[in-house]
């Protein structure tokens, strides 16, 4: 289709962290008609873990606008603009507290976006809750038929409606199929902020790791990193690997790496992993990946999601040459489908279709968009619900608390740089200052 002949849709996409931006710009793409151009406009809620430019750099996508707001600057934003769909890619209170808020500013209006979210990756705690924090909004990805499946049964067992929920897959899978060693053969380690929580534990792996490098000297051996010390992402990051991996002497076929997951994994042959989204990443592409046993198989690990996969395997048995098998069914059940099928049939081009077809039946509704309807209300949820619009500076109704940040005015130049500056102590505090403190309170 010319391009003159094509419609554009106004999407806006709110994150809080630099994966969910990742999450929520590639996830706009992909549900965008394909006989449509996107004219895409990005927030960046204002927080700890706001991405730096360097990790908005790295994440690769790019915006026609970007913006960096508070809860309260967006809401006034949404009320006087106008979008065909809203993503938003927040942790489940964001996601709660925007509900209740776009409810109030969209009252009595019909013409109102298409509100959709998500999760970035594998879903492996907290599902009822963060499930609940998200119902209201028009569309619920689940990223795999087994998590359709499950979050329609959270949603049908509380009594909720359960139509949101549309299955479609990881928006960030692709690249080109695994197809044999590369020279050097390459060995990546994905480290998570917060997998594992503590020195020992981190001190472990990266000793395993470093081992591996020495016994296979003729190896390349990644470890692929998220964030640099002082940045946030997703999760905080107290133990750096980079800080940990000052006190010894790795060889020199050991090296750490950022950038990009894809550009990493086009010269990748064995990837290893606690339980990153990474790992599935690397399955889609057929790539020989390994979810690792030695701390055990637990959820406060996140591993044991992957139980079923063929994938799990100890350094040992990886020091030993061992390559793991994954088990077809279990990566079809995931809406990983490289090489094969994705769950109902197809291909990984069409794992989005029936978002593309809801949002379209959505936005020809006759009369418009009913009102947002969260499962939770201040009847329904009086002892929680106020807390978490609250941290968002919004009363039980939706509407700003009184004080709170910039409600009635456009921030200014000054209040700009105040901001970023008083954003960056915060950081400093949440990075440095509160983990001290912790372990003095442990002494």
């Amino acid at each position: 289709m010319p391009a003159s002949a094509k419609k554009t849709r106004r999407v806006a996409v709110l994150a809080d962290s630099d994966t969910r931006w990742k999450w929520g710009a590639l996830t706009a793409n992909r549900i965008a008609p394909e006989d449509s151009d996107i004219s895409l406009d990005g927030y960046l809620l204002r927080g700890r873990a706001t991405p730096t430019a360097r990790q908005l750099r790295e994440v690769g996508v790019n915006a026609d606008s970007l913006n960096e707001v508070t809860a309260v600057e967006f809401l006034r934003t949404m009320a006087k603009e106008q979008y065909d769909v809203l993503v938003l890619a927040l942790v489940g209170g964001g996601v709660q507290a925007m509900l209740h808020g776009l409810k109030r500013v969209w009252e009595g209006r019909s013409d109102r976006p298409v509100v959709v979210t998500g999760y970035v990756g594998v879903v492996y705690e907290k599902l009822a809750d963060g499930l609940l924090l998200r119902h209201g909004a028009d569309l619920v990805l689940a990223n795999s038929r087994q998590d359709a499946e499950r979050f329609r049964a959270v949603y049908e067992g509380v009594g909720a409606d359960a139509s949101s929920v549309t299955e479609v897959a990881l928006p960030f899978l692709g690249g080109e199929p695994y197809t044999g060693e590369h020279d050097p053969y390459t060995v990546v380690f994905a480290a998570q902020p917060s997998v594992p929580d503590n020195r020992k534990d981190r001190t472990y792996l990266l000793n395993r790791l470093i081992q591996h490098a020495r016994r296979h000297p003729e190896r390349e051996v990644l470890l692929k990193l998220r964030s640099k010390p002082g940045e946030h992402t997703t999760h905080i990051e107290e133990l750096p690997y980079q800080k940990l991996v000052q006190r010894l002497e790795p060889p020199a076929n050991f090296k750490l790496v950022y950038g990009n997951m894809g550009e990493v994994l086009d010269r990748t042959d064995l990837m290893v992993t606690i339980s990153s989204t990474a790992a599935l990443e690397s399955l889609h592409r057929r790539i020989p990946t390994v979810v690792l046993t030695d701390l055990g198989v637990r959820e406060v690990l996140g591993n044991h999601h992957f139980v079923g996969s063929g994938c799990l395997a100890s350094w040992d048995q990886l020091d030993e040459g061992h390559r793991p098998t994954p088990d077809e069914e279990w990566v079809s059940r995931q809406g990983v489908c490289a090489g094969g099928t994705p769950s109902g049939g197809g291909s990984y081009a069409t794992a989005f279709d029936p978002a593309r077809e809801r949002i379209a039946k959505l936005l020809g509704r006759p009369g418009g968009l009913p009102a947002l309807t969260p499962y939770y209300t201040p009847a329904t949820a009086p002892g929680y619900l106020p807390g978490i619009l609250a941290r968002h500076h919004l009363g039980p109704d939706g509407s700003p608390l009184p004080g709170a940040p910039a409600h009635d005015r456009e921030p200014g130049p000054v209040r700009q740089i105040v901001r970023r500056a008083a954003r960056g102590a915060y950081r400093h505090g949440v990075q440095r200052v509160a983990p001290v403190i912790r372990r003095m309170g442990e002494l």
